[in-house]
């Protein structure tokens, strides 16, 4: 059963990207759609997980501040270590490319870390573990148009797009298939969920977000932004049922 659960995410993270690739020439919308999804992940997945984990051994204050500190750490991974310029007449596309490798690297670690979720969720036992995996896959679709987004905004070509894609979407495979070899502790993988919180609330809000208006009319990215907000917000509440 877990093996198939972590065969589903791989195929629905996939499907997720090909649909990115195929309408790459709406990058715009489908931009707009991501940012308003990382944003939906960030608040309506991760973080109350991660409260509901760590919550176990940790205060409420040392989680968020957790999640703060996932913030800090990728704005200064993206403004000191990649050294990103933000003026529109200097361009440096081997820049961008290292940012938009580092966002898929943080997406493809965070489907990791789903899978890692599905088979600790399983060893406290099946009911647990099934409602995990219906969380995971409900946004793993959106987590490869993302990453496909990610790449293809920072001046990625298609063929590096796929290839992160893969990466994306095997990610849950084999955090499903390392909780053979260990267990984490519940309130471990809270504060993990939380720094990737604080990393997805960066993601969007100032890399997606600002890139999906750029040069284009904000009505229709508007409108898809709060899209991706209103679907991930429907499918994880449904998920929870």
């Amino acid at each position: 059963m877990i093996i198939l659960i972590a065969i589903a995410a791989f195929v629905a993270t996939l499907l997720g990207g090909l649909f990115a690739l195929r309408f790459q020439d709406r990058l715009h919308l489908i931009l707009g759609f991501s940012a308003g999804a990382v944003i939906g992940v960030a608040f309506f997945d991760l973080m109350p997980e991660a409260i509901n984990l760590g919550s176990v051994n940790y205060s409420g204050s040392f989680i968020t501040s957790m999640m703060a500190l996932g913030f800090v750490v990728y704005l200064i991974l993206d403004r000191m270590i990649i050294m990103h310029s933000h003026t529109d007449d200097d361009s440096h596309p081997h820049i961008e490319n290292r940012r938009g490798r580092l966002g898929a690297g943080s997406l493809s670690f965070h489907s990791f870390l789903d899978g890692v979720a599905i088979g600790v969720a399983f060893q406290v036992s099946a009911a647990v573990g099934a409602v995990v995996a219906v969380a995971v896959l409900v946004h793993d679709f959106s987590d490869g148009i993302n990453t496909v987004g990610l790449i293809s905004k920072n001046h990625g070509g298609r063929s590096e797009a796929f290839k992160w894609l893969l990466a994306d979407a095997l990610a849950p495979v084999l955090g499903v298939v390392s909780t053979f070899l260990f267990t984490l502790s519940e309130s471990t993988l809270g504060i993990v969920l939380a720094i990737f919180t604080g990393f997805f609330l960066y993601i969007g809000a100032s890399d997606l977000l600002p890139e999906s208006h750029h040069a284009h009319p904000t009505k229709w990215t508007t409108l898809m932004t709060v899209l991706g907000v209103a679907v991930l917000y429907v499918a994880i509440q449904l998920a929870g049922l």
